[in-house]
């Protein structure tokens, strides 16, 4: 749990501004910042990595990093956070590092690094100081950090591209690869650059440089992402007839009152409700839970008859599970997230009269998935 402030403690500067005074050096932050010393003594293949463990290879892409020749033409803002996501973009590999058949292998570390990164960065707000933009664009980078390597050996090269272009400046992250090759010594680090400058065209020609692509509409792009093989350039027409309305975010959010303020009297379906219906104590029960809410889900979606689902929704299996039941009935899903301080949600706990088990509120940090834009029609985030 994060230390409450002692009077007249001066404020944490974060580390965005830890990362410029300390002249952008991996060993300086990481005296301020001890987190990144879990990255020492992690082996890895010297097929990829011959360099060393996983800190000698940060600190070189930490380098390589300031040395590209793009880095004069970003902002401060931008240097900060691509430093940022390179400190940090191997987070993962602590945990998934294991030697499979005499070699040294690290299998989704990008995915769970993207998850400790926003754990850590959550549950340390004070320390780090970071804005949700600021940690959910660090976090995006080192979640997609080996696509441009790697996605001409995707099944869709370019849809892969676009997803990636709705959670994070798809130039950063073509930088942060670039690095990435660069600070390491493999037997093949030419081919790998060459698929890096390969995804950058893919990316000037799919027009996501400079930003996420501008699809004809958000039912259209809701489609792209949820079909196979839709041109990204299409036009449909909005078959959406009704509006469902799905609440995501950690226990205590304030779900409830945004309801209340903002739900218009619509019916709606929350899990908690339900567990408290029928005496289901939370962390226990759950595929009960949700078999009951998903049958009333189908009552009202045969009647096309708007409601609010309330429930965590920090999965994004789940999620996904939910939106394809829903669309299936042209509802207009409208995702709505929500999020308090990390102090302040177990703070709320202990007053409450349905007190969740820190353990579980604690899993559903470790564990949980930043909804994205494209996984819904609408995304709003209070």
């Amino acid at each position: 749990m994060e230390k409450e402030k002692r009077p007249g403690a001066p404020e944490p500067k974060g580390i965005l501004a830890s990362i410029r005074e300390t002249g952008f050096s991996l060993e300086k932050l990481t005296e301020t910042y001890p987190e990144l010393d879990m990255l020492k003594n992690v082996p890895q293949n010297p097929q990829y990595h011959s360099e060393g463990d996983v800190y000698c290879h940060t600190r070189l892409v930490c380098r390589k990093v300031t040395e590209l020749e793009e880095w004069q033409e970003l902002t401060e803002k931008e240097q900060e956070l691509l430093f940022l996501a390179a400190a940090f973009h191997d987070v993962g590999k602590p945990g998934c590092t294991r030697l499979e058949d005499g070699r040294w292998t690290s299998p989704r570390h990008t995915i769970a690094g993207e998850k400790v990164f926003r754990a850590m960065a959550y549950r340390q707000q004070r320390r780090f100081g970071l804005t949700w933009e600021e940690r959910e664009t660090t976090a995006g980078l080192i979640r997609y950090h080996g696509l441009p390597a790697w996605f001409l050996k995707k099944s869709r090269p370019e849809f892969d591209i676009l997803k990636a272009a709705e959670r994070v400046p798809i130039r950063l992250l073509y930088l942060l690869s670039k690095a990435d090759i660069r600070g390491r010594y493999c037997q093949e680090p030419e081919s790998l650059a060459e698929h890096v400058e390969l995804f950058k065209e893919e990316a000037k020609e799919r027009k996501v440089w400079h930003k996420a692509y501008e699809f004809a509409n958000s039912y259209t792009r809701y489609e792209y992402f949820h079909r196979d093989n839709l041109w990204e350039g299409s036009r449909l027409y909005d078959e959406t007839e009704f509006d469902v309305f799905m609440m995501a975010g950690l226990p205590l959010a304030g779900k409830d009152t945004w309801i209340r303020n903002h739900g218009e009297g619509m019916p709606v379906i929350s899990l908690d409700d339900i567990r408290e219906e029928f005496g289901i104590s939370p962390g226990k029960g759950s595929s009960r839970v949700v078999q009951i809410a998903t049958e009333r889900a189908r009552e009202r979606l045969r009647r096309k008859e708007p409601f609010i689902w309330n429930a965590t929704n920090l999965i994004r299996e789940n999620r996904e599970k939910l939106c394809g039941l829903f669309a299936a009935y042209k509802a207009r899903i409208r995702l709505i997230y929500l999020e308090v301080p990390y102090v302040e949600m177990l703070l709320r706990n202990q007053k409450r009269e349905r007190y969740i088990p820190v353990h579980v509120l604690e899993n559903m940090v470790n564990s949980m998935d930043m909804p994205a834009r494209w996984e819904t029609h609408d995304w709003l985030r209070q």
